[in-house]
């Protein structure tokens, strides 16, 4: 698909790579950043070095602050910004953005207090969820941008946005496959983040990969468990959403909440590594979200609970292990039953 006219909303890694991704089937985009000096940037050299190093976009990539401007004649909108600002940022939005208007949603993570989504806080503000579409899988932007085989899941309870979505993102390096399971794809999208810090602390602490593989293993039992009781599809967590994007999210040195649980372990808080990556830990406010959630569904995930008290509750590394350690192991596969 080609000759199109694309808003993307924000300007982080992941929506820089997919400028370029989409820009480079043909289309023009028009991104849209809060801040100025990434607009500079973009507009003049193309390149936005601050979130994603050593990568030139399109010539068909131009940026700008005004809403009204980045959505003015799109043929569909590509939201890109951290879950925490997704809200008021799609509530400015929303005056220019039509009812018919294809809109696909990049942010993973739960709205606090909530309890959304992040395609049903987009809803909310813009109306007419059955034309909004969720992407998610193990796509790291510093990856994708230099055309390295990559794969991906989009979720939308309409076939025909799905298929306007895949295929203005499809390239014989991006696999796109299509699901309808909104509610599997987004929490997996979401809680993966939670078990990659903990994965972090725990290569941080000096544990080995047994135990790596033990916190992905119980962690996406923990996806499942609350996909499940949210009404999802529990097959979803072994897909491209789910496993995919945990192993890759868990391990990889670019994910940065992995980065973060192995800085934490080493005693640097949240707000210092946040400050010096300037990027955004979506895994430490899906810890609170996604407990929240769980709590509200009746969902056991300890991990998750863990996570929580050792970021907002004070406990320590060595005193969240031992509460662990100290579970009686259940059936493996509890908390599926219909």
């Amino acid at each position: 698909m080609s000759d199109m006219h694309i808003a993307l909303i924000g300007t982080g890694s992941w929506g820089t790579a997919m400028a370029g991704l989409v820009a480079s089937n043909g289309n023009s985009v028009t991104m849209w950043s809060y801040d100025l000096d990434p607009v500079t940037e973009i507009n003049e050299r193309h390149t936005n070095e601050c979130f994603l190093k050593d990568f030139k976009l399109p010539e068909t990539v131009t940026a700008t602050n005004s809403h009204d401007e980045a959505l003015a004649g799109a043929d569909a909108a590509i939201f890109a910004v951290p879950s925490a600002f997704l809200r008021g940022v799609a509530r400015d939005c929303a005056p220019f953005i039509s009812d018919a208007l294809p809109v696909l949603c990049l942010a993973k993570g739960i709205e606090l207090g909530s309890g959304l989504l992040m395609s049903d806080i987009i809803a909310s503000e813009i109306g007419h969820p059955e034309r909004i579409a969720a992407l998610s899988g193990p796509n790291h932007a510093e990856e994708i941008c230099r055309g390295a085989l990559s794969a991906s899941t989009i979720a939308c309870e309409s076939t025909e946005i799905g298929e306007f979505f895949k295929e203005l993102t499809l390239s014989p390096s991006f696999r796109v496959y299509l699901s309808s399971d909104m509610v599997g794809v987004e929490l997996c999208g979401a809680m993966k983040n939670v078990m990659a810090i903990i994965c972090g602390i725990a290569a941080g602490s000096g544990m080995g990969d047994n135990a790596l593989a033990l916190i992905m293993t119980r962690g996406l039992a923990e996806i499942s468990r609350l996909v499940h009781a949210c009404g999802g599809e529990a097959m979803t967590c072994m897909g491209l959403a789910g496993m995919g994007d945990l192993i890759v999210t868990c391990t990889s040195q670019h994910s940065r909440n992995r980065t973060f649980g192995e800085a934490f372990a080493h005693g640097e808080t949240l707000k210092e590594y946040q400050d010096r990556r300037r990027m955004v830990v979506e895994g430490a406010a899906a810890a609170r979200s996604v407990s929240e959630l769980a709590r509200s569904k009746g969902v056991d995930v300890p991990l998750t609970f863990a996570l929580e008290k050792l970021l907002y509750g004070g406990e320590t590394i060595e005193s969240a292990l031992a509460a662990l350690v100290s579970r009686i192991p259940n059936e493996e596969f509890y908390g599926l039953e219909d």
